[in-house]
């Protein structure tokens, strides 16, 4: 049976990513620092396929013990997103690069099947013209954040390695939905509970792109390449996320007012942001029949619905937040 680490087990994706690989029967252990708590594994904790443990990434001596005896690994322990790093830099380069360096390669030496490296499409920046961009696209991080996964990805693709040894970079889309361990500080949640609780949302920028994806299927992703044929995955990297789903701003608010038509939306022109980039999705979905299950409207709907009967008491603690 394959036993599969999970580093970041208790974040936004991990805590999602862990319940999945338990519904499929994988036994799991998750590893996390637990910089934002520990409450989303609550109710697998003694779940009897499931182990934790805490530690830091940056410690070989936990790198060793959290690998002792795993098949493969998921790695999604990062300092996330660009305020996050913007703001401890030094931490975000010893965690999102000198840690992940570290664990790749005794991954590598220790005879670990597959090494799943969660990465970002931020890392395209600002697309030339109108066209999409895909895994062949010049790479053009324009935040310290994605010049780190950008700079892993090189690494892990480069590293010589040992043939039974399979890494893979997934290059995620700009997450949103619900998780046990919720974020109110991503584009999608974060425009609807705004409208949910006061009717109002300001939006900066209402012209840029992005690819969006629920964290459920970002996580589905992980496992669909856990269980792919090692020569369809070994040394690739995936987009993962729908070519359907490029939304400008202004396209997740017109979503909004769909829901709530009174709802007052502002916008404030803004083009100093640099990031500006459509992705094409079909690498995934025709080499491992990728397809997403939910969409933006959806995880518009599900925010709503959870927000409006209260089962989130205060959703802008400072806990729903990365920064």
């Amino acid at each position: 049976m394959k036993k599969v680490l999970v580093t970041g087990a208790a974040g936004y994706i991990g805590s999602v990513l862990t319940r999945q690989l338990l519904n499929r029967n994988y036994k799991v252990r998750g590893a996390d620092i637990l910089f934002f708590g520990g409450e989303s594994l609550l109710d697998i904790y003694n779940h009897p396929n499931f182990e934790f443990i805490k530690g830091d990434v940056r410690q070989k001596k936990f790198i060793e013990e959290i690998l002792d005896g795993v098949t493969d690994v998921i790695h999604l322990a990062a300092i996330v997103g660009d305020p996050a790093c913007a703001k401890q830099p030094e931490i975000a380069k010893q965690i999102n690069l000198e840690a992940s360096k570290l664990l790749f390669d005794r991954c590598n030496e220790r005879g670990i099947i597959k090494f799943i490296f969660a990465s970002t499409c931020s890392n395209y920046g600002k697309m030339e013209g109108d066209s999409l961009v895909n895994e062949d696209s010049p790479l053009n991080p324009v935040s310290l954040y994605a010049e780190l996964k950008v700079e892993f990805e090189k690494y892990l693709l480069e590293t010589s390695s040992n043939e039974s040894f399979s890494p893979t970079a997934l290059r995620f889309s700009t997450v949103y939905g619900l998780s046990p361990r919720m974020r109110f500080d991503l584009t999608v949640n974060e425009f609807i509970r705004d409208v949910t609780f006061h009717n109002y949302l300001e939006i900066f920028g209402e012209q840029f792109w992005r690819p969006y994806c629920h964290v459920e299927d970002l996580a589905r992703s992980c496992i669909m390449v856990l269980e792919a044929p090692i020569q369809k995955v070994k040394k690739n990297v995936f987009n993962v996320g729908d070519s359907s789903q490029n939304y400008q701003k202004k396209m997740i608010a017109e979503e909004i007012l769909k829901m709530i038509p009174g709802a007052n939306i502002k916008y404030i022109q803004r083009s100093e942001d640099p990031r500006d980039y459509k992705v094409d999705f079909s690498k995934i979905h025709n080499m491992l029949g990728y397809k997403i299950t939910k969409n933006v409207p959806d995880g518009l709907k599900e925010i709503y619905n959870v927000l409006r009967d209260g089962i989130i008491s205060d959703a802008y603690s400072s806990k729903y937040k990365n920064i």
